[in-house]
């Protein structure tokens, strides 16, 4: 499969690969199973699943005659052949699942698609082969307007325009709305010959916070085109946990060590290779979802 994603439910990991012939997403049964559960064990999860699709089977439930089989990564780290389901028996399942312990999945993957954050994520997984990031200036604010206005335009009407109005985090108050366009002119012009000199600049980009929402999706993707361009390297966000870049993120207003180290140590040299791109993008997005 040339597209695989990965969608996140209560910190479990759902992953899918792309049908092109028939233009769905096929999703694994065992991940599915893994997430309702909540379950750390994989071969228990396997198990479960084959329990569940001959149980199913002697319902009369329409489920195990459309099952697929895709190339998933196993704990071993090999590609290995596995059940998968498209969304219509993802539904079927999550409705036919033993003690309505699929209650929440269910209302979780129903509507993950249908929220502007969901729809912003089938935006990005396009950006890749749109040739938009080629023809971009890496480093500039114009750049990071652009990548702003593919990922929410048609979503917010302010997509990749500059915001107008202070914002505020938690404990934490971006560049005030009057000073904003000087700083932006400021970050833009930092030196970006280094990895430290890189993640300076994407820190104080994330100090500026341009937009009224999308920010760390958006700037994520920028720093990434920078470190292509001036180190033949990019990130792969999988290897970066959450909460530790989150964390890494507060305190680097103060001190950026953390996060150097943090970044530095996931870079990959796979800048052109699809599915290290569309893992990014999902994790990406999965630092964004509330806890």
């Amino acid at each position: 499969m040339s597209k695989k994603s990965i969608r996140f439910f209560n910190d479990r990991e759902v992953r899918a690969a792309w049908d092109e012939d028939n233009s769905k997403w096929w999703f694994s049964a065992t991940d599915i199973v893994r997430a309702i559960n909540d379950e750390d064990d994989y071969k228990k999860c396997r198990n479960y699943w084959k329990y569940l699709k001959g149980k199913m089977a002697k319902d009369g439930v329409e489920l195990v005659s459309i099952t697929n089989h895709f190339k998933f990564e196993a704990p071993d780290g090999k590609q290995r052949l596995a059940d998968a389901l498209d969304s219509e028996c993802v539904q079927t399942l999550a409705k036919n699942y033993p003690n309505n312990r699929a209650n929440a999945f269910l209302d979780w993957f129903t509507y993950s698609d249908t929220t502007i954050d969901g729809q912003s994520q089938k935006k990005a997984y396009t950006l890749f082969g749109s040739g938009l990031l080629e023809n971009l200036k890496p480093g500039t604010v114009k750049a990071l307007q652009q990548i702003h206005a593919y990922l929410f335009g048609g979503l917010y009407d302010f997509a990749g325009k500059i915001r107008t109005k202070t914002i505020s985090k938690g404990n934490t108050i971006f560049c005030l709305a009057e000073h904003l366009y000087n700083y932006l002119q400021t970050v833009e012009k930092m030196p970006e010959n280094t990895f430290d000199e890189i993640i300076d600049k994407y820190v104080e980009m994330n100090a500026a916070h341009p937009f009224m929402e999308g920010n760390g999706r958006s700037t994520r993707i920028w720093l990434d085109l920078i470190l292509k361009k001036q180190l033949g390297l990019c990130v792969d966000w999988s290897k970066v946990g959450k909460k530790e870049y989150l964390n890494a993120m507060i305190e680097s207003q103060m001190d950026s060590t953390h996060v150097k180290k943090l970044l530095k140590q996931a870079l990959t040299d796979k800048i052109n290779d699809r599915e290290t791109f569309m893992k990014g993008i999902d994790y990406s997005y999965y630092y964004e979802q509330e806890d």
